[in-house]
């Protein structure tokens, strides 16, 4: 049994060694885009080169870092959203974040993500470059997608949601939010389309998964009620899937670890799309 185990172990690190990694993280710099909910990235140097040298002439620096962990390319956690006050599986909202963290759901139970991943590259089936502001994502342009990209969604799948939302937008904070003009997003019907086809985690390239009307913020979640809190299904934010588009990589191998932050609503990531 160990020979075998180590048999596969190398064709396995042999297949990664040829495989082509993209990386859909954001970078977290002062100024990314975060929705007004939540606090922003900032980061100082506490300690330069020089401030404290050694003996041997060798020098040392570090930051402290400060931002929400919804910020930038994140997970949410399943305590992230309650609806009527219940988490997921009906759980008290408020018992649960008793102590100033919550007890469960926690960013430290999510666990790492290695699955098959598949993107649905939206405007590119409807024949545009981009969504326009306010564009709702219904469930029949997310079956129209996978129908034109010959791909099927399965149970356990990360679904990536391409808006090209981000194109023009990533540099311009309120661009990118969308506060006044709305944003581009799944809609009710998108979440419970990919809810029934039970996908362990849905992303999007946008800064909420969600379909935001123009001038209406952030004030309506009905997604993330759907996803988190009715089917236990976590929501990826703030993607980079151009390049996934531009090649036209629509299945992949999805690698996410989220920081095990216990408590915590959400959690920053690095997530990859592995092509052998």
């Amino acid at each position: 049994m160990n020979t075998i185990d180590a048999e596969k172990t190398a064709r396995l690190i042999a297949t990664a060694s040829a495989a082509r990694v993209y990386d859909l993280g954001r970078t977290l710099e002062a100024g990314t885009p975060v929705s007004p909910n939540h606090p922003p990235f900032r980061m100082a140097l506490m300690r330069r080169h020089g401030d404290r040298m050694r003996e041997d002439g060798g020098s040392g620096a570090n930051e402290m870092l400060s931002l929400g962990c919804h910020t930038g390319t994140h997970i949410d956690a399943l305590c992230h959203v309650s609806h009527e006050g219940r988490l997921h599986g009906g759980l008290d909202a408020a018992e649960a974040a008793r102590g100033g963290r919550f007890n469960v759901y926690g960013a430290e139970t999510i666990a790492p993500f290695v699955c098959r991943g598949v993107l649905l590259d939206v405007p590119r089936a409807l024949g545009m470059e981009m969504l326009e502001a306010a564009h709702a994502i219904t469930a029949a342009e997310l079956e129209a997608t996978a129908r034109a990209q010959n791909v099927e969604i399965r149970a356990g799948d990360a679904v990536l949601i391409r808006s090209g939302w981000p194109v023009e937008r990533f540099g311009n904070a309120e661009a990118f939010i969308g506060w006044k003009s709305g944003v581009p997003g799944p809609d009710a019907s998108a979440a419970r389309w990919l809810a029934e086809r039970k996908v362990r985690v849905a992303g999007a390239d946008t800064i909420a998964f969600e379909w935001l009307a123009s001038g209406a913020g952030h004030s309506r979640l009905p997604a993330h009620i759907i996803l988190i809190v009715e089917h236990g299904i976590h929501i990826i934010e703030v993607l980079d899937l151009e390049q996934l588009a531009r090649e036209h990589v629509y299945e992949f191998l999805f690698i996410c670890s989220p920081l095990k932050l216990a408590g915590a609503t959400g959690s920053p990531i690095r997530p990859l799309a592995v092509v052998a």
